[in-house]
């Protein structure tokens, strides 16, 4: 494989038109054997790339640094509405073309839309690359937005809204839980928006957000698989290096968050057959150094069917039938989720001092070795199953990327869990799970 340098210069020889002129950013080992190398085109697009001739298939991924906190009160939901906009008609394809367009050339296509990311994949046989980067650049640069298509998308969201939230027990309480834990800051709105505001939505406020959002100084184009590097560089410069760089992308911090000072309290009535209980502790983000050690907390807490609050709960108890939870991987501090399903006549206010009394203790006595290593080699193996295929390459890359500005330190997270110990853990545990930390939504058929 050519050096950066040299390559970047060929491909440039020629090319009179800034926007398409490349830049070489940097090259990092990327696990053992693999490395990935950045570029930048004149436009602002940078481009990873990940040759891995494992198997001739390759992903390409589009990251846009855009979601919902990034949008305002009164427009909530924007984003994944936009993720839904994104498989319509463009200038040059009708409606379902780019669709009818992937399935025969075999590839699996998808999206998703979250509080600080929006990503489109394909993974594909190695040979449709050039299809690959044809369709996105054109639907990145080309869609139409015409009242028909936002108007058909928008009740597409509004129904989703409806199964997903108003239908479903946890999606309402899960939306309740950040509204109540976060006051200032956009994690309080809900991904996927407030009904008031999708059945608000104009053609102007989605060509405005196109505009703004969906232009390449805002994305980052990552390749993984078997593929000609300078080949994939050659035709993404001739798709994407006429585009121009959006004139403003707002980059200020949002709200902060104030600190929470007591435990808020929440009480849902909802027709469900047994009680349960939602708590969310505002926890660091992503990027913290103490991420890691309570990702461990977690593991030892929640992680399967020998963990302590499963075998306490679920087990010696017998006082749940479910419990759970997960670490929110934000931009911004967001919340470490418990979720507890209560069997038939068992009390909230038990499990609660239960979930108390077991917390405790890990702050006070940390984990037992056998403890801390299990939860370490359960996140390894984790970590290592997701690299396993070129989209998942691929997807961890994005996800850094846009999350903490670097996708080459990916594997630094890995050997951050490996250096975690029984006293960060228990620092960790001591520091953010407590109870004036913490929002708690009781959901019952008759709440008080």
């Amino acid at each position: 494989m050519a050096s950066p340098q040299s390559l970047t210069e060929r491909l440039n020889r020629g090319v009179t038109k800034r926007n398409a002129r490349w830049s070489f950013v940097n090259a990092q080992p990327f696990g053992a054997a693999l490395e990935l190398r950045r570029f930048r085109l004149g436009n602002g697009l940078t481009v990873a790339t990940l040759v891995d001739q494992a198997a001739p298939t390759v992903s390409y991924h589009t990251w846009f640094r855009v979601g919902s906190r990034h949008e305002r009160p009164g427009k909530t939901g924007l984003a994944h509405l936009f993720e839904h906009l994104m498989f319509n008609e463009t200038k040059s394809r009708g409606r379902g073309e780019f669709d009818r367009l992937m399935e025969r050339a075999g590839a699996e296509v998808n999206a998703a839309t979250w509080t600080d990311w929006t990503y489109y994949y394909e993974n594909a046989p190695k040979n449709t690359l050039p299809l690959l980067i044809e369709l996105e650049a054109d639907r990145m640069s080309n869609l139409v937005l015409r009242e028909p298509q936002v108007r058909s998308e928008k009740e597409v969201v509004a129904n989703e809204r409806k199964l997903r939230v108003e239908d479903d027990i946890e999606g309402r309480a899960l939306e309740q839980l950040y509204a109540t834990a976060f006051r200032r800051h956009p994690y309080r709105w809900p991904t996927i928006g407030w009904m008031k505001d999708i059945r608000g939505f104009t053609v102007d406020d989605c060509r405005r957000f196109y505009r703004t959002h969906y232009a390449p100084n805002n994305a980052i184009v990552i390749i993984a698989g078997d593929f000609n590097e300078r080949q994939a560089l050659s035709l993404i410069q001739a798709r994407y290096g006429h585009l121009s760089s959006a004139r403003q992308i707002d980059t200020k911090p949002r709200p902060k968050e104030p600190a929470q000072r007591s435990e808020r309290v929440l009480r849902i009535a909802a027709p469900t057959p047994t009680d349960k209980v939602l708590i969310g502790y505002h926890a660091p983000p992503f990027s913290d150094p103490h991420t890691p050690a309570l990702t461990v907390v977690n593991e030892v807490l929640l992680g399967g069917r020998s963990s302590r609050l499963y075998r306490l709960f679920c087990l010696d108890e017998e006082l749940a039938l479910s419990v759970r939870g997960a670490i929110a991987p934000f931009v911004d501090p967001g919340l470490f989720e418990i979720w507890i399903s209560l069997r038939e006549g068992k009390s909230q206010k038990d499990a609660v001092a239960l979930l108390d009394r077991e917390v405790a203790r890990l702050a006070a006595d940390g984990p037992t070795d056998i403890e801390l290593a299990k939860a370490i080699n359960q996140i390894e193996l984790s970590f290592l199953h997701s690299m396993e295929t070129a989209g998942g390459k691929a997807e961890q890359v994005g996800f850094y990327e846009t999350v903490v500005d670097d996708g080459g330190t990916v594997f630094d997270r890995l050997d951050a869990y490996r250096r975690v110990t029984r006293a960060q853990v228990k620092r960790a545990a001591a520091k953010y799970l407590r109870r004036s930390r913490r929002t708690r939504v009781e959901i019952s058929e008759t709440a008080a």
